[in-house]
Protein backbone atom coordinates (compact mmCIF):
# COMPACT_ATOMS: atom_id res chain seq x y z
CA UNK A 1 0.00 0.00 0.00
CA UNK A 2 1.26 3.20 -0.92
CA UNK A 3 2.00 5.90 2.02
CA UNK A 4 0.21 8.97 1.55
CA UNK A 5 2.65 12.12 1.18
CA UNK A 6 2.12 14.41 4.17
CA UNK A 7 2.02 18.22 2.59
CA UNK A 8 2.77 20.88 4.66
CA UNK A 9 0.97 24.56 4.45
CA UNK A 10 4.19 25.90 3.68
CA UNK A 11 4.90 24.13 0.73
CA UNK A 12 1.11 25.01 -0.34
CA UNK A 13 2.59 28.26 0.10
CA UNK A 14 6.02 28.00 -1.30
CA UNK A 15 3.99 26.95 -4.51
CA UNK A 16 1.45 29.40 -4.35
CA UNK A 17 4.45 32.16 -4.59
CA UNK A 18 6.25 30.19 -7.33
CA UNK A 19 3.07 30.38 -9.69
CA UNK A 20 2.43 34.40 -8.51
CA UNK A 21 6.18 34.80 -9.37
CA UNK A 22 6.21 33.08 -12.70
CA UNK A 23 2.90 33.81 -13.68
CA UNK A 24 1.44 36.58 -11.71
CA UNK A 25 -1.85 37.00 -10.00
CA UNK A 26 -3.93 36.51 -12.83
CA UNK A 27 -1.91 32.93 -12.88
CA UNK A 28 -2.89 32.23 -9.55
CA UNK A 29 -5.68 29.29 -9.02
CA UNK A 30 -6.06 26.41 -7.17
CA UNK A 31 -5.48 24.36 -10.59
CA UNK A 32 -1.76 26.14 -10.71
CA UNK A 33 -1.13 25.92 -7.42
CA UNK A 34 -2.02 22.17 -7.04
CA UNK A 35 0.20 21.23 -10.03
CA UNK A 36 3.46 23.50 -8.72
CA UNK A 37 2.95 21.81 -5.37
CA UNK A 38 2.47 18.04 -6.83
CA UNK A 39 -0.62 17.21 -5.32
CA UNK A 40 -4.23 17.24 -5.60
CA UNK A 41 -6.57 20.08 -6.29
CA UNK A 42 -8.92 18.38 -3.91
CA UNK A 43 -6.23 18.87 -0.97
CA UNK A 44 -5.95 22.32 -1.64
CA UNK A 45 -9.62 22.79 -1.39
CA UNK A 46 -9.86 20.90 1.52
CA UNK A 47 -7.51 23.07 3.19
CA UNK A 48 -8.16 26.75 1.83
CA UNK A 49 -12.18 25.80 0.03
CA UNK A 50 -11.41 29.09 -2.85
CA UNK A 51 -8.58 30.76 -4.21
CA UNK A 52 -9.72 33.65 -2.11
CA UNK A 53 -8.87 31.89 1.20
CA UNK A 54 -6.02 30.83 -0.07
CA UNK A 55 -4.48 34.14 -0.79
CA UNK A 56 -5.79 35.12 1.99
CA UNK A 57 -3.65 32.74 4.04
CA UNK A 58 -0.35 33.52 1.62
CA UNK A 59 -0.95 37.16 2.65
CA UNK A 60 -1.62 36.45 6.38
CA UNK A 61 2.12 33.98 6.25
CA UNK A 62 3.74 36.79 4.84
CA UNK A 63 2.28 39.87 6.90
CA UNK A 64 3.18 37.30 10.16
CA UNK A 65 6.25 36.72 8.73
CA UNK A 66 7.15 40.04 8.25
CA UNK A 67 5.96 40.85 12.28
CA UNK A 68 8.42 37.94 13.48
CA UNK A 69 10.93 39.61 11.63
CA UNK A 70 10.46 42.99 12.60
CA UNK A 71 9.89 41.55 16.68
CA UNK A 72 13.54 40.20 16.20
CA UNK A 73 14.64 43.35 14.98
CA UNK A 74 13.00 45.63 17.88
CA UNK A 75 14.59 43.00 20.17
CA UNK A 76 18.16 43.28 18.86
CA UNK A 77 17.64 46.80 19.26
CA UNK A 78 16.66 47.86 22.42
CA UNK A 79 19.38 49.23 23.09
CA UNK A 80 18.84 52.40 20.82
CA UNK A 81 17.24 55.94 21.28
CA UNK A 82 13.67 54.11 19.53
CA UNK A 83 13.92 50.18 19.64
CA UNK A 84 10.46 50.41 17.46
CA UNK A 85 11.84 52.87 14.75
CA UNK A 86 15.30 51.54 14.83
CA UNK A 87 14.68 48.20 14.84
CA UNK A 88 12.39 48.50 11.68
CA UNK A 89 15.18 50.41 10.03
CA UNK A 90 17.23 47.55 10.91
CA UNK A 91 15.22 44.93 9.51
CA UNK A 92 15.33 47.09 5.82
CA UNK A 93 18.66 46.82 5.54
CA UNK A 94 19.14 43.85 3.70
CA UNK A 95 17.61 44.29 0.16
CA UNK A 96 14.19 42.97 -1.39
CA UNK A 97 14.56 40.05 -3.78
CA UNK A 98 13.21 39.45 -6.97
CA UNK A 99 10.26 37.41 -5.35
CA UNK A 100 9.57 40.06 -2.92
CA UNK A 101 8.81 42.91 -5.71
CA UNK A 102 6.80 40.24 -7.44
CA UNK A 103 5.00 39.35 -4.70
CA UNK A 104 3.98 42.59 -3.33
CA UNK A 105 2.45 44.02 -6.58
CA UNK A 106 0.46 40.85 -7.16
CA UNK A 107 -0.88 41.34 -4.02
CA UNK A 108 -1.40 44.96 -4.31
CA UNK A 109 -3.05 44.21 -7.88
CA UNK A 110 -5.23 42.02 -5.72
CA UNK A 111 -5.83 44.63 -2.67
CA UNK A 112 -7.44 47.18 -5.32
CA UNK A 113 -10.49 44.57 -5.83
CA UNK A 114 -10.59 43.08 -2.23
CA UNK A 115 -12.16 44.72 0.92
CA UNK A 116 -10.92 42.44 3.00
CA UNK A 117 -7.75 42.72 2.15
CA UNK A 118 -7.16 45.73 2.34
CA UNK A 119 -8.60 45.67 5.65
CA UNK A 120 -5.58 42.98 6.83
CA UNK A 121 -3.16 45.34 5.55
CA UNK A 122 -4.83 48.74 7.26
CA UNK A 123 -4.50 46.16 10.75
CA UNK A 124 -0.82 45.55 10.22
CA UNK A 125 0.35 49.32 9.03
CA UNK A 126 -2.04 50.56 12.28
CA UNK A 127 0.01 47.99 14.71
CA UNK A 128 3.27 48.98 12.98
CA UNK A 129 2.52 53.18 13.59
CA UNK A 130 1.27 52.33 16.55
CA UNK A 131 4.26 50.62 17.92
CA UNK A 132 6.32 52.97 16.41
CA UNK A 133 4.98 56.53 17.39
CA UNK A 134 1.78 55.30 20.40
CA UNK A 135 4.37 56.02 23.37
CA UNK A 136 7.16 57.64 22.20
CA UNK A 137 8.52 60.54 23.96
CA UNK A 138 9.31 62.27 20.57
CA UNK A 139 6.20 61.05 18.56
CA UNK A 140 6.09 63.60 15.45
CA UNK A 141 9.77 62.85 15.11
CA UNK A 142 9.07 59.49 15.41
CA UNK A 143 6.07 59.76 12.66
CA UNK A 144 8.22 61.77 10.45
CA UNK A 145 10.89 58.57 10.29
CA UNK A 146 8.23 55.88 10.04
CA UNK A 147 6.89 57.81 7.07
CA UNK A 148 10.08 57.82 5.32
CA UNK A 149 10.60 54.50 5.93
CA UNK A 150 7.54 53.84 4.60
CA UNK A 151 8.29 55.77 1.43
CA UNK A 152 11.43 53.71 0.71
CA UNK A 153 10.06 50.43 1.35
CA UNK A 154 7.49 51.42 -0.61
CA UNK A 155 9.66 52.51 -3.59
CA UNK A 156 11.48 49.81 -3.51
CA UNK A 157 9.59 47.23 -2.89
CA UNK A 158 7.29 48.31 -5.78
CA UNK A 159 9.83 48.56 -8.05
CA UNK A 160 10.05 52.45 -8.89
CA UNK A 161 13.88 52.84 -8.20
CA UNK A 162 16.64 50.72 -6.45
CA UNK A 163 19.63 51.76 -4.94
CA UNK A 164 23.05 50.16 -4.17
CA UNK A 165 23.63 48.59 -1.10
CA UNK A 166 25.60 50.94 -0.33
CA UNK A 167 23.39 53.89 -1.13
CA UNK A 168 20.58 51.83 0.54
CA UNK A 169 22.64 51.59 4.25
CA UNK A 170 23.10 55.37 3.85
CA UNK A 171 19.37 56.10 3.32
CA UNK A 172 18.48 54.38 6.54
CA UNK A 173 21.25 55.68 8.42
CA UNK A 174 19.57 59.00 7.43
CA UNK A 175 16.37 57.74 8.28
CA UNK A 176 17.45 57.13 11.88
CA UNK A 177 18.92 61.02 12.03
CA UNK A 178 15.85 62.34 10.89
CA UNK A 179 14.15 60.70 14.29
CA UNK A 180 17.37 61.98 16.09
CA UNK A 181 17.63 65.27 14.83
CA UNK A 182 13.52 66.48 14.51
CA UNK A 183 12.38 69.31 15.94
CA UNK A 184 9.63 68.77 18.37
CA UNK A 185 6.94 71.24 18.85
CA UNK A 186 6.78 73.18 21.96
Amino acid sequence: MARIRRIEDDEVFDAAERVVIRMGMAGLSIDAVAKEAGISKARVLYDFKSKAALLEALIDRRLNADRRHTREAVEASSDTAHPELFGRIEAARPAFGHADRVIMLAVNAALSSRAELRNRFREWSREDLDAVVGNCCRSRAALMAYLALLGFYCTELFDFHRWDQAERLRILDEIQTVFLSFPEPA
